[in-house]
């Protein structure tokens, strides 16, 4: 388990290295659970998990009410920044903090990218 949660944080610093922009990075379950981060000090990971939990359960229920189709990632958009939410698997879910004016199609591709890294070794 020890070497699973090693690689899945590797994959966190690479994104945050890669992509600037992002203040924080986190894989969570779907049940709301802390799985690993890079978050900064001030940031309580098992309160990011739950919060991100319940926007992956209203985003899924909204898409599927609204006839969207399968939820690919829940974006809020606040005044100083993004969280981004994106699903990792069957049970995982990559969130992300980026800074305002952050360059939005490129933390999407990078976070595709880690995506189907963390899909793998979970």
């Amino acid at each position: 388990m020890e070497e699973k949660e090693g690689a899945l944080l590797r994959i966190l610093k690479e994104l945050r290295t890669t992509v600037a922009s992002i203040e924080a990075a986190a894989i969570v379950s779907v049940e709301g659970l802390p799985i690993t981060s890079d978050l900064p000090g001030d940031i309580d990971e098992t309160r990011i998990a739950a919060m991100t939990a319940a926007m992956l359960s209203l985003g899924e229920r909204a898409a599927i009410e609204l006839g969207k189709g399968e939820l690919e990632r829940i974006f809020v958009e606040g005044k100083d920044g993004h969280v981004i939410a994106s699903g990792a698997g069957e049970n995982a879910v990559l969130t992300v903090s980026t800074i305002k004016g952050a360059k939005l199609g490129l933390i999407f591709l990078e976070m595709k990218r880690a995506v189907e890294k963390i899909s793998e070794i979970l």
